[in-house]
């Protein structure tokens, strides 16, 4: 064999190695069988912009029923807009209640949406406004971690090695100077000092980094939404678990 061919042989073999590589860890993630549901209610007979209404964006997952239920009461706590408020049996339930009380333009909208999947975790992120009147509706966030082989969420303590919470509010602590940096409020006085760091339950565990969100009139004002901080893998090393990196 010449030495032209046998550099083409080379390359065939590791292109053949590199795919081969890229199937086993296809195979590896099992595929994720998932519904969307869709619906959005208004009161029987309302017409025109004015008409409250009510809509649910949320998911089904055909081989995972407790990350279901999961879902389902995490959106209805969502609905708790007040200390008289009481949590819903269902959201169909809540979606009677809410168009039976509400006043024109009122709205109400709940979603999950399946932000990543790396491995066997599912990272489902959860999102709801409500607006009853005033100069702008009231937006929430959260985040389901679930592992599949376990057949349960991860929570930040399942997350971390033991002893090490408070190595991980540094780090964190870190991600929002960079985060004050890059929104130029880092050499505003005023601004941090009204708007301190703060801890979050609001934690998915990204395939790359871990993301930290924070609701509204958190760490800033309603205008910049809702604050995300990104902590890369490589500065979590020793922090999280290693099967987590």
């Amino acid at each position: 064999m010449n030495r032209t061919a046998s550099i083409r042989t080379l390359i065939l073999l590791s292109s053949l190695v590199v795919l081969l590589s890229g199937c086993q860890h296809l195979a590896s993630e099992r595929p994720v069988e998932v519904r969307q549901n869709l619906t959005e209610q208004r009161p029987q007979g309302c017409q025109g912009e004015d008409c409250p209404l009510v809509n649910i964006d949320t998911l089904t997952f055909t081989d995972e029923p407790e990350l279901n239920n999961l879902i389902d009461a995490r959106l209805r706590r969502m609905t708790i807009n007040g200390p008289d408020d009481r949590l819903p049996d269902s959201l169909k339930g809540y979606q009677q209640q809410f168009l039976r009380a509400a006043e024109p333009g009122w709205s109400s909208y709940l979603q999950a949406k399946l932000r990543e999947q790396h491995d066997d975790i599912l990272v489902v992120e959860l999102s709801s406004y409500l607006y009853v009147g005033g100069a702008h509706g009231m937006p929430g966030r959260g985040f389901i971690n679930y592992d599949r082989e376990a057949d349960r969420e991860l929570r930040l303590e399942d997350l971390l090695i033991p002893g090490q919470e408070g190595s991980f509010w540094r780090v964190a602590r870190q991600a929002h100077q960079r985060w004050l940096v890059e929104n130029g409020h880092a050499q505003d006085a005023e601004f941090t000092g009204f708007w301190p760091f703060q801890q979050t339950e609001n934690i998915a565990l990204l395939k790359d980094s871990v993301l930290l969100k924070y609701d509204v009139y958190s760490i800033a004002p309603y205008s910049s939404g809702h604050p995300e901080l990104f902590i890369p893998h490589e500065q979590l090393e020793g922090i999280l678990k290693p099967e987590y990196l």
